[in-house]
């Protein structure tokens, strides 16, 4: 397990590069975990259900991949709604930023 170090929460919150932002079915575009926050209060429930269902995970991927934060990755992928997804991505940034005021 990686303890989390005020550096590494600052970067899981941060901006990521151009190349690693995330493209949303609604056309918006994503470049932090406070963003897909935002984004998921946001977006509708066809766009949601297009990038997580069944079949395909696309906030569980892009928080694995790019962001890093596999806590994150986990709990998205347990999501099987847009409330839990909010929740879990709330609860992390929240918590990510209390790394980072102490």
């Amino acid at each position: 397990m990686v303890r989390i170090t005020k550096s590494i929460a600052e970067s899981w919150l941060g901006e990521v590069p151009q190349e690693e932002q995330f493209w949303c079915k609604d056309k918006r575009i994503l470049k932090s975990l406070p963003e897909l926050s935002v984004a998921l209060k946001q977006m509708d429930e066809e766009t949601f259900r297009f990038h997580s269902n069944e079949n395909r995970n696309d906030f569980s991927n892009w928080v694995r991949d790019v962001i890093g934060d596999e806590k994150l990755c986990r709990d998205l992928l347990k999501s099987t709604t847009r409330a839990q997804a909010i929740k879990s991505v709330d609860g992390r940034v929240v918590w990510l930023k209390s790394k980072i005021e102490a």
